[in-house]
């Protein structure tokens, strides 16, 4: 048997309508090398999604190999739970230091949906550990949230979701929370297309924490951009503006930069563009370059000292204390010192080959090779922060009515890029450019120039 038979035979694959998987022709990786994919035929594929968002510097990067190597001979895992590792210690050093001011722990686990998820718990029990004196302080057991969020698939991370495509089904097992509007100036949620935005959807956001700021516990964002809900970019100020709000009413503040970390909007983390430090931030996906499986939810000092306590006599250690303020949670791989390894050697990269100053230039010509393909009348809207883009196909212009989803015409586009060996994924029909920041100038070009070939294509065939 094959490789694709044994994959259609034994595999079920994330995302993915398994009905269609297996009646179609497949694509098995076999190897890769720099910016590229190559699979089991022989055929090289740029990587224009950076093997979902997470490839930072390339692949069969020396110096992360190296790392990766050098650990093996010392050790690949030891528990977090009563021990630590060299790895674990220095990476949180190193992340504390590009972390935006006043961040100061590093609680480690394996995704972005468990970064948050522990982020989720940290502030609940925060609140339900607070000082008496902390007005409201046990009320707070609420999250405000945003339509068209998504921040993982465990169910924490889902309640905390607002994609009803994802997120749907699992209503009944979900906690409720309360929903803000989202900025998403091409369908501004308020009704109003006036340019420059004046953020009328932050009025409603900052309606719904003054209604309800004595139960809620935490605001939750993606800052800059809603990376699975479409490359929906939020205008200059939101998330300045946000961090006041949460300051003025008590709330505690969660970034999460799971998809906009390590360097995707052009700086290391995107709260930087505004200067914002929030009370918890998650990271994952780049943290290894790609790697390896790894996640860090940073707190400040502040959430720190909410979960300190004394133990008492006859509690034990397992009691958690006689205030049983112990924050009960990990992962048997947590702080893996492969992976921490792996996140060492992909931060070195960072600062020996200045890899966010060099990455300027091509953010430029990203931006302007974009903005010829509203050549197309099919071509929405373009959003792009940095190497994070987004080009939305509509049936018209004009209305901007979307195509129906049984066109599936993102699919049709993607699938022509990879005949012209580029590999991307859709967002519906969104399509999504987040290649390595390692990308030259030359295949920024190719990306381009397939992604171009591949619109002309699909439309020239839905218009014969």
């Amino acid at each position: 048997m094959n490789l694709e038979k044994k994959d259609k035979k034994y595999l079920w694959h994330p995302f993915t309508q398994m009905k269609d998987w297996i009646s179609s022709d497949i694509v098995i990786v076999e190897r890769a090398r720099g910016n590229y994919l190559y699979d089991t035929g022989g055929w090289k594929y740029l990587d224009g999604i950076s093997s979902l968002w997470c490839n930072v510097h390339g692949h069969q990067v020396k110096e992360i190999d190296r790392a990766i190597k050098a650990q093996l001979s010392k050790v690949a895992h030891s528990t977090m739970l009563g021990l630590s590792n060299v790895p674990a210690i220095e990476l949180a050093e190193e992340l504390i230091r590009i972390a935006p001011k006043g961040l100061s722990r590093v609680f480690y686990s394996d995704s972005g949906s468990t970064a948050v998820e522990i982020a989720l718990k940290m502030v609940f029990q925060y609140w339900r550990q607070a000082k008496r004196s902390t007005r409201y302080a046990k009320r707070k057991t609420k999250f405000l949230t945003f339509v068209n969020a998504y921040h993982g698939d465990t169910i924490g991370s889902v309640s905390l979701g607002g994609m009803e495509l994802f997120h749907k089904t699992y209503q009944p097992l979900l906690f409720k929370t309360i929903k803000a509007p989202a900025p998403y100036c091409y369908r501004c949620p308020c009704g109003i297309n006036v340019q420059p935005c004046q953020m009328e959807c932050l009025a409603e956001v900052e309606r719904l924490i003054k209604r309800h700021h004595k139960e809620l516990a935490g605001v939750v964002i993606e800052p800059l951009v809603q990376g699975a809900a479409g490359m929906i970019t939020q205008p200059k100020g939101f998330i300045r503006r946000l961090r006041q709000l949460c300051t003025k009413y008590d709330i505690l503040m969660i970034a999460d930069e799971v998809a906009t970390g390590f360097g995707r909007t052009g700086r290391m983390f995107a709260c930087e563009h505004e200067n914002v430090t929030p009370d918890i931030m998650t990271v994952a996906k780049g943290i290894t370059g790609g790697y390896l499986p790894l996640a860090a939810t940073l707190a400040t000092e502040k959430i720190f000292n909410g979960f300190m306590g004394e133990f008492s006599a006859k509690g034990g250690s397992a009691s958690g204390g006689k205030d049983n303020k112990t924050f009960f949670h990990g992962h048997t791989y947590t702080g893996n010192p492969l992976a921490c390894s792996a996140a060492l050697a992909n931060l070195r990269i960072f600062r020996r080959e200045k890899t966010l100053q060099k990455l300027q230039p091509k953010i430029r010509m990203l931006k302007e090779g974009l903005q010829k393909l509203y050549e197309f009348n099919n071509v929405g809207d373009i959003r792009q922060r940095g190497f994070m883009a987004g080009i939305e196909l509509v049936k018209n212009r004009k209305t901007k009515a979307p195509f129906g989803c049984e066109k599936r015409i993102g699919h049709k586009v993607i699938m022509e890029a990879r005949k012209r060996g580029v590999m991307l994924r859709p967002l519906g029909d969104v399509i999504v450019l987040m290649p390595p920041l390692s990308i030259t100038i030359k295949e920024l070009k190719l990306l381009l120039q397939a992604v171009c070939q591949s619109i002309r294509v699909v439309m020239n065939h839905l218009s014969s």
